[in-house]
């Protein structure tokens, strides 16, 4: 063969190959909704954002979950007033940096103050929006709108700050590295069980992509890796791992659940499109918020964190 007939032949593979992959992603991102590599290279550089900030200088973990709680809240924020709810941006961004940073400076505490302060600026903010509207605004529309906002601050910076109280505890790095680990243990579990074996459908009308073989298989996935972060990085109990695990399951799928029911209520795909593969950020947190809540609770329990 000459050297000409050797390049084309490889040239030919290479085709091929690269054929094949496109095509097996195709039908990936048909059945999961996402394409996988892209998804894949942005979490990975996430990821190591994340592991960066928290193991290196705690203190700029927290400045991460300040910047992550503003950006999503305005992405939230935005979702609704593109369903016709007029939520302040601004007024909603200012509440995230309220909420977070007093759960930094001043613990559990100073989180609820912080909560309090941030859903009176948000209302007052929407009042004075509607006293000097153009327009007449009717008294039930404003409620909704404030409402509305008091849900966005609820949702993303309070629950949010949970990962910055659980930073502030002694091996407080490692039980949000692990609640971090568990979630995306289960988003794999999930995802790898559901485009393979997923027949039956979970919640058909919310999220048509779930179902209870991927849900099957994130449980195992999140038992497994439970155990495992619990005896080596945690240094608690196998049986710690176990309900760890389990209570991320439930807390990432709700989450997931959620999202997608706030979603379809507000016509809308994603809260937004900036992320490559994954769409907004609020949309790679909907697991991971409601899981800080349990990974707090379940340290304040045993003890990691002062009650």
């Amino acid at each position: 063969m000459t050297e000409k007939g050797r390049r084309d032949e490889i040239r030919a593979q290479f085709d091929s190959t690269r054929a094949h992959l496109e095509a097996a992603n195709a039908r990936i991102e048909q059945r999961a909704g996402r394409n996988l590599f892209l998804a894949i290279g942005v979490g990975l550089l996430l990821g190591a954002a994340f592991l960066g900030s928290l193991f290196i200088v705690k203190d700029l973990f927290a400045a991460f979950v300040l910047l992550i709680a503003v950006v999503a809240s305005i992405e939230l924020a935005t979702a609704f007033r593109v369903a016709g709810r007029r939520v302040p941006r601004i007024g909603v961004a200012l509440g995230a940096v309220m909420i977070v940073a007093a759960a930094y400076f001043w613990g559990a505490e100073g989180m609820l103050l912080g909560l309090f302060a941030a859903a009176t600026l948000l209302t007052l903010w929407r009042l004075v929006e509607g006293l000097f509207a153009r327009s007449s605004i009717v008294p039930k529309t404003l409620v909704r709108d404030v409402f509305s906002g008091l849900f966005a601050l609820v949702y993303v910076p309070f629950l949010a700050g949970f990962a910055v109280l659980l930073l502030a505890a002694p091996n407080g790095e490692w039980w949000v590295f692990a609640m971090v680990l568990l979630t995306v243990s289960v988003d794999i579990g999930a995802y790898a069980a559901g485009v393979t074996l997923g027949k039956h459908k979970m919640t058909p009308r919310i999220s048509p992509n779930k179902t209870w073989e991927g849900f099957g298989g994130a449980a195992i996935v999140a038992m497994v890796a439970g155990v495992i972060v619990s005896i080596f990085a945690l240094h608690e109990p196998w049986w710690v791992g176990i309900i760890f695990g389990a209570l991320v399951l439930l807390t990432a799928t709700g989450g997931d659940l959620t999202e997608s029911l706030i979603k379809r209520n507000l016509k809308v795909k994603d809260m937004s499109n900036w992320i490559p593969g994954h769409g907004g950020l609020l949309d790679r947190l909907d697991s991971l918020l409601p899981s800080t809540v349990v990974a707090y609770g379940l340290a304040l329990v045993l003890g990691v964190v002062a009650s």
